[in-house]
């Protein structure tokens, strides 16, 4: 007779059980798309839609994009009642959180300034 996988995790010593319940409580916090996510919000896309301010088909296409920009998607995150952060892993620093894409007040060469005058008061380069 078959045994569930409720069953079988039960069967395992306390350890690895800890160890299954850790992982799929990190895969619970994973999504694979904007359906998704705007499901576990509880909208439908009519709700979207009336949000941005666009037509339901409108809303569809978005989900189905591979690639868009990051404003779409920020307007998007929102209307579900969600905030965009954008975090940056680079090797061997921790994790970074970006905060702006550019200053809508000044040029890039500005933004490239001030990252520079920000290391090397950190004494970094």
């Amino acid at each position: 007779m078959a045994r569930s996988l409720n069953e079988i995790i039960a069967a395992l010593p306390a350890d690895e059980q800890a160890a299954v319940e850790e992982h799929y409580q990190q895969l619970r916090q994973e999504v694979e798309g904007l359906r998704e996510l705007r499901q576990i919000a509880g909208k439908a896309q009519e709700d979207i839609a009336s949000a941005l301010n666009i037509k339901q088909p409108s809303v569809s296409k978005i989900e189905k994009q591979a690639d868009m920009y990051l404003s779409t998607l920020r307007s998007y995150v929102e209307a579900i009642g969600g905030k965009l952060e954008l975090t940056v892993k680079l090797p061997s620093h921790p994790a970074l959180h970006l905060h702006s894409l550019g200053d809508m007040t000044m040029g890039d060469s500005a933004g490239v300034r001030t990252v520079a005058r920000r290391r090397k008061q950190a004494g970094t380069r």
